[in-house]
């Protein structure tokens, strides 16, 4: 049996590498399944969502190892994969979904009903989310194979694109989500809240969509000089208090078609202090009547570190008139990646989508993950990917 090492949260703003269980053909509860393979981690990337359970934002249990980022080869598999075979190299989506259940026969593999005991809806190294062991790690165990995993063509291609592929598992499907239900279409006129991975990647899913312009706010200079070079136009939001104005002298009027909110619950607003519905009120402010906002941000049912007693619990001080008055769509939730990720898939490996460069796409080893998560929220303009056995860097 090979050696297993991963991330593990252990403690408000630390993790550490530690010598993890080498992965088992069963589920969190020890049930034992047939429809699983344990992979070799090929890439596997720390995210924003990781950050908000670093950070001591949600009910995160020490000792959980992280990571829903992952793309792997096929090491092992159970009696019941049917079509998957050992060296296949695969993106794997971050929700834990059966493929069997009402909400997955729909679409919906973000709100799967089967792999979590709390809630609809699974997702690896997550809380709340059934408990499913991350993938940050040399080795990782992943259910329901066949209906999950999404197999690359090509061996040798796959590997030479790794760093475009690795964004499969989650920010590019989610940006490209959150576009698609902001209504982004031909000539449409766009706004991201926040330069950060996934509001990179939901503006470069909103140029693959045909937007005429697509306009990133935020407060990091170095995140939205970094966007100007990617050939997105950066709202500096440190320069005036009113988006409307600033949007105005791109587009000639206060108001976009579109709207993505790739914030979430951790916004800050002017002063420097958490207003955590401050980015969901200004989206209904700049988003023209009838129009659309895609909410690929995270959201959470409790927030014990959050300033506003009403968040704690995830209560937040919505303008919603204003949204009611404009008949403005919301569409919000875990993306369901395998909506998506075949198409994203073939825009990469065809050209149509240099996602690694458009998110500056970073290789650390695993062993310097805590140092990834330190730079990371420190603010740096980089997603961090982590290459366990050094594959990566081979290719």
């Amino acid at each position: 049996m090979s050696n297993n090492r991963g991330v593990v949260y252990i403690g408000e703003g630390k993790v550490e590498v530690q010598d993890i269980a080498y992965p088992k053909m069963e589920t969190p509860n020890g049930k034992p399944i047939d429809h699983g393979v344990i992979l070799k981690v090929v890439s596997t990337n720390i995210c924003g969502s990781d950050q908000h359970m670093v950070r001591g934002r949600t009910t995160a249990p020490t000792g959980m190892v992280l990571g829903h980022e992952i793309t792997g080869e096929v090491i092992e598999k159970g009696k019941g994969v049917e079509f998957l075979s050992i060296g296949d190299i695969v993106s794997v989506p971050f929700n834990v979904a059966c493929g069997r259940c009402r909400t997955c026969k729909e679409g919906h593999t973000g709100l799967c009903l089967h792999v979590n005991d709390d809630r609809a809806g699974g997702a690896y190294g997550y809380v709340d989310m059934g408990g499913w062991v991350g993938g940050q790690a040399h080795y990782v165990m992943v259910p329901y194979a066949d209906f999950n995993l999404l197999k690359f063509p090509d061996r040798d291609q796959a590997m030479s694109q790794i760093r475009d592929l690795t964004m499969l598992s989650d920010i590019l499907p989610t940006g490209f989500h959150g576009a698609l239900k902001a209504g982004v279409g031909a000539g449409s006129t766009v706004y991201v809240a926040g330069a950060g991975p996934v509001g990179l990647a939901a503006a470069a899913s909103a140029r693959l969509l045909g937007a005429a312009v697509v306009m990133i706010g935020d407060f990091n200079k170095d995140r939205l000089e970094h966007a100007r070079k990617m050939g997105f136009v950066p709202i500096d939001l440190s320069t005036h208090d009113r988006l409307g104005e600033m949007i105005a002298a791109v587009v000639g009027e206060p108001s976009v078609d579109s709207a993505i909110d790739a914030v979430g619950f951790e916004a800050i607003g002017h002063g420097g202090k958490e207003q955590p519905a401050v980015v969901l009120n200004q989206m209904m402010e700049v988003t023209r009547e009838g129009g659309s906002i895609g909410i690929p941000g995270l959201y959470v049912t409790e927030d014990p570190g959050a300033a506003e007693k009403a968040a704690q619990t995830g209560s937040l001080s919505l303008r919603f008139g204003q949204g009611w008055a404009k008949g403005l769509s919301f569409h919000t939730g875990q993306t369901p990646v395998v909506q998506y990720n075949r198409q994203l898939m073939q825009a990469i490996l065809h050209g149509r989508l240099n996602i690694a460069e458009i998110v500056n796409a970073q290789v650390i080893s695993l062993e310097d993950a805590p140092k990834g998560y330190e730079q990371f929220d420190a603010g740096v303009a980089s997603k961090f990917v982590l290459d366990p056995h050094g594959l990566l860097g081979a290719a």
